[in-house]
């Protein structure tokens, strides 16, 4: 049983990325009026079962027939004969799973070629532009403001900036500005195009970079907000380097 319930979580964090590659988000009707609970156990088992719903009506909804998901897990508890037989179904949600992994594999394949095309498109376009420069790596990177610092941060520096992050389209996935805090992190510890693009700053220097897909994360995105093999845009300001606090 614990290697069920174990392999229904993997599955289930599969399948709420297929689902949210896939389907719009729907409204749940609202439930109806509970039974009589007439003591404490009546209450805690029904505020239990709560519980146990909210966490997985969003994944199961959109992927699986919520109500047969109802009529099993009754069955079960009440020791009633299954449709499919119990023994049978770790083999069956296996074989669903392997389904969900292919489809999400072939949504990301997609994605990712559509987003380097698109990326490339970009790139060749944004270099003609008045003020953009380009370096030998394929990094492309425009002065918005020039500090009076007169010292670059090397790749072994430790730096503190403000950045703000966009992918190509303008939708932000991540931002210090937003945050209303600075961050400070070693130029050996973050993606190709910030080490090399930080190198090319002084304190007090604001620019704004067009990163490769290449100098960036590729085609492993760490997270949903980046397609795979997708140019990234970031403003970053050098507020000091080596920061002694």
């Amino acid at each position: 049983m614990k290697n069920l319930l174990l392999v229904f979580m993997v599955l289930l964090a599969g399948t709420t990325a297929f689902a949210q590659k896939t389907q719009k988000k729907t409204k749940q009707p609202e439930a109806k009026p509970a039974t009589e609970l007439k003591n404490g156990i009546d209450s805690a088992s029904y505020a239990y079962g709560i519980l146990l719903a909210d966490q997985l009506k969003e994944m199961v909804s959109k992927v699986y027939n919520a109500d047969l998901v109802v009529d099993a897990l009754s069955a079960v508890m009440r020791n009633e004969k299954t449709v499919i037989p119990q023994a049978d179904a770790l083999t069956i949600f296996q074989s669903y799973e392997q389904e969900i992994r292919n489809k999400i594999a072939e949504i990301d394949k997609v994605e990712a070629e559509a987003a380097k095309a698109e990326g490339e498109k970009f790139l060749e376009e944004n270099k003609k532009r008045q003020g953009v420069m380009t370096t030998t790596s394929g990094l492309q990177y425009e002065v918005l403001t020039k500090g009076t610092g007169t010292v670059s941060p090397l790749s072994t520096d430790q730096v503190k900036v403000h950045y703000h992050g966009t992918t190509i389209d303008g939708a932000m996935f991540d931002s210090s500005v937003e945050r209303g805090e600075p961050v400070t992190f070693g130029l050996d510890q973050v993606i190709p195009g910030w080490t090399e693009g930080l190198q090319l700053m002084h304190a007090g220097d604001k620019f704004k970079f067009f990163i490769p897909a290449n100098l960036a994360y590729g085609d492993r995105s760490p997270t949903p907000k980046i397609k795979p093999n997708s140019v990234l845009v970031f403003e970053v300001e050098l507020i000091e380097i080596n920061p002694t606090e």
